[in-house]
């Protein structure tokens, strides 16, 4: 069985890509569903889809070698042909992927190094494919194990300590961009988590004046209410920007809500008076044109990457030991694929014996057609305490011997002696 990894993520590919990739929950759910359904053709036994703002990555088990069903999949779900996305796409396979996922979840491969959202949505991820039956017991494992590993860098180290997250780092070039952030008047376009993140670092650096603007009032007032802001929803847009000093965007919507026209009728009413556009969202929610407009200051996904090496120093100085503890828990995933090895053969020990033991049994039976049927059960349960304590310490050596170099001859002798077929099995450890 074959662990296997495709993804794009920031470093890969530009914001414009990413945003026609980037799937709502309902989209990977439905995907899912599909396939554990068998509506798709694919050699996938199992499959998670990891699904941000800066990655879209797909983790499977298979078979085979099926970088190319994972292809196909990403192009389906997401309506972008393969050749667009497959230039910025990275691949990797057995323990390599199995990295990854373990960095990816420590918060290493983020554009914000350690930051805390990142092991939530691996973990929303694997809830998702349990929820639609495309986990089995390689990705299940896997995963559990990338979310304790970054878990353990989180509480052993400080590498998501005095947080950078990305909402953090809008409040802070929030709080660059006025002269003193409590007499500024700030706009939040949104009601998700990212908003929250972003008025909570913000309420923290004394923002005073915060209006939330989401397209239900319900969930603006919920979000105002928790942080004694104001509400209201996206038909007083325009207004809302007229006042601001600084918005923060970052909706699900598919599609621009603050258009260029829109900005330039802002501007009339206040053309001396500075406005700082942070878009968070992806797909993004503002016009990149804006940005052409005087004394307005527009910062994308793409753009922020530029403003974090001031604040990343404490971050990168913990990298090594979260790296240690990352090493610690591969080793022990390793040995947990290498005792996959033993198992298909066990099982093979197991019912050879248990068919020899049945066939014994039966002979001896008809042979003492006298016996009651306490002395019958009797004798078979001696019989099924003979098998037992015969195939003990075979088994348990095997089970030991997994996770040395030397595992695949332990397997091919074993299956020797007790007169076992050969069978293939790949080892999910390849270097």
């Amino acid at each position: 069985m074959y662990i296997l990894c495709i993804g794009l993520n920031h470093t890969t590919a530009p914001i414009a890509l990413r945003e026609k990739l980037a799937l709502e929950e309902d989209v990977v759910r439905i995907a899912l569903a599909r396939l554990a359904c068998g509506h798709l053709d694919t050699s996938l036994n199992e499959l998670v889809f990891i699904s941000t703002c800066n990655r879209i990555e797909l983790y499977a088990a298979s078979n085979h070698l099926a970088f190319a069903s994972l292809e196909a999949f990403l192009s389906d779900v997401s309506g972008v042909c393969v050749e667009q996305f497959l230039p910025h796409r990275y691949c990797f396979q057995d323990m390599d992927a199995v990295r990854h996922l373990f960095e990816v979840a420590a918060g290493l491969d983020s554009l914000v190094i350690g930051e805390p959202q990142i092991l939530g949505q691996v973990t929303r991820s694997l809830e998702l494919a349990r929820g639609q039956n495309t986990v089995g017991p390689i990705l299940n494992r896997l995963f559990q194990a990338a979310i304790h590993a970054g878990k353990r860098t989180r509480t052993e180290t400080a590498i998501s300590r005095n947080p950078a997250s990305v909402s953090s780092l809008a409040a802070s070039l929030s709080e660059r961009a006025v002269h003193e952030i409590s007499e500024a008047q700030i706009v939040i376009l949104g009601a998700g988590e990212m908003a929250e993140l972003a008025v909570e670092a913000l309420r923290k650096r004394g923002a005073q004046k915060i209006t939330v603007v989401n397209r239900t009032m319900e969930r603006a007032r919920s979000l105002a209410q928790r942080w004694e802001a104001q509400a209201t929803t996206f038909e007083n847009l325009q207004a809302a920007l007229t006042t601001a000093d600084i918005l923060i965007s970052s909706t699900g919507a598919p599609h621009t809500l603050i258009s260029q026209k829109m900005v330039e009728a802002t501007m009339k009413h206040r053309p001396e008076r500075p406005l700082v556009l942070i878009d968070i969202a992806v797909p993004r929610d503002i016009d990149p044109d804006v940005a052409g407009i005087p004394h307005v200051k527009l910062y994308d996904m793409d753009t922020l990457n530029a403003q974090l090496e001031n604040s990343l120093a404490e971050r990168l100085a913990e990298v090594p030991q979260v790296k240690n503890i990352l090493e610690e828990e591969l080793a022990l995933f390793e040995e947990y694929l290498k005792s996959l090895e033993m198992l298909p053969l066990i099982a093979d020990m197991r019912q050879n014996a248990e068919a020899i033991r049945q066939t014994e049994l039966e002979k001896t039976l008809r042979r003492l057609p006298d016996l009651t049927e306490a002395e019958r059960i009797h004798i078979e349960a001696m019989s099924q305490a003979l098998v037992k304590k015969l195939l003990h310490a075979p088994t348990h050596h095997l089970r030991a011997e997994a996770a040395s170099p030397r595992a695949s001859e332990y397997a091919a002798v074993a299956r020797k002696l007790f007169g076992l077929s050969d069978k293939q099995n790949h080892l999910s450890t390849a270097d």
